[in-house]
């Protein structure tokens, strides 16, 4: 069946993920709990933070049109402090390391390749950090210094996810309409 937009009928999740006894591992809940206070009220967006990984994310994420993640990562490219974004077509044609056993591209492959109801729109906001293994319950100063940028790039790209036209099945000519249900 042929599908057809309807704007503004999305629900998106901005999910931070981290471990706050880690150090930076705990960017994306910081990261998180500033863009939901950016994003209050909005009734179309939904702010988490989890300190689950890997394919537990599942249970996250299934059935949300628009995903804005905020992670740690660790890639020795860029100084600490520094905010990646990554789009839906660079999480899927590369592996992305983070602190966590399976990767955000996988476990999205994966909810996929079972037919999981998936989001359509994925944003990965990973803010390079600089000792994501130490126990301690403070970031480090660079670390700490670019969340609330990082929350405010997590709020513009749930906003931007709220403006894409969501997709539902549409009627055909000749397609019977189904007879609503008594109340």
């Amino acid at each position: 069946m042929p599908e057809m937009p309807v704007a503004n009928s999305n629900r998106v999740l901005v999910l931070g993920l981290g471990n706050d006894l880690l150090t930076d591992d705990a960017v994306g809940l910081h990261v998180a709990r500033a863009a939901g206070a950016r994003l209050s009220g909005d009734p179309g967006v939904v702010v988490h933070e989890t300190m689950e990984m890997g394919l537990a994310l599942l249970d996250e994420i299934v059935g949300f049109d628009g995903l804005v993640i905020a992670d740690s990562i660790q890639s020795g490219l860029a100084p600490p402090g520094h905010i990646h974004v990554f789009d839906q077509s660079a999480l899927a044609s590369r592996r992305i390391s983070a602190p966590h056993f399976v990767g955000v591209s996988e476990t999205l492959a994966l909810g996929s390749r079972l037919g999981l109801a998936m989001p359509r729109h994925i944003c990965l906001i990973a803010i390079e950090v600089a000792d994501p293994f130490t126990l301690a319950r403070r970031m480090t100063s660079a670390v700490e210094q670019a969340v609330d940028t990082a929350a405010a790039r997590a709020a513009e790209q749930a906003h931007e996810f709220m403006l894409q036209p969501a997709l539902v099945p549409a009627l055909t000519a000749g397609t019977p309409v189904p007879p609503k249900k008594a109340a």
